[in-house]
């Protein structure tokens, strides 16, 4: 199996709870998350959310199974392009503590599939729209509610 992976990460002057606080916030998405512009559905493992994503120019919907909910510490979820084995993916939001007001925000994804290789250049643009939220969740959980 073909597997390519994405690993981004950007530390964020806030605690754990208000990074998970605007990360779990899926209704304000909007507002600030230039990449998953929109979350419908319940994070809670098992369950299938939709979420409809930008990659640049390209506006797509995909329907993920959630994997992890772990509060403060873990969101994951895995999803694929129309059968498992073309081209899926498992997407990781972690964020680690570096010390009580600030932490390590991680975005991850791991593909796979028989369609990986023809995906290179969406892939690199998918990395871009990973920095662009992280960079937007860090100004977002920064500020002061």
């Amino acid at each position: 199996m073909i597997r390519k992976e994405i690993h981004t990460e950007i530390a964020i002057n806030a605690p754990a709870s208000r990074v998970w606080e605007v990360l779990i916030d899926f209704e304000a998405y909007q507002q600030w998350n230039p990449f998953i512009r929109k979350i419908d559905g319940v994070a809670k493992p098992g369950n299938r959310i939709s979420a409809q994503m930008h990659l640049g120019n390209r506006r797509m919907t995909l329907h993920p199974d959630v994997l992890a909910v772990k509060p403060e510490k873990e969101l994951r979820w895995s999803g694929h392009l129309y059968v498992p084995g073309i081209f899926d993916g498992e997407h990781c939001f972690i964020i680690e503590p570096l010390n009580e007001n600030q932490v390590l925000f991680i975005q991850h994804e791991k593909f796979n599939g028989l369609l990986v290789p023809f995906f290179t250049s969406i892939l690199a643009v998918t990395r871009n729209s990973f920095e662009e939220m992280n960079r937007a969740l860090k100004e977002r959980s920064e500020k002061e509610k």
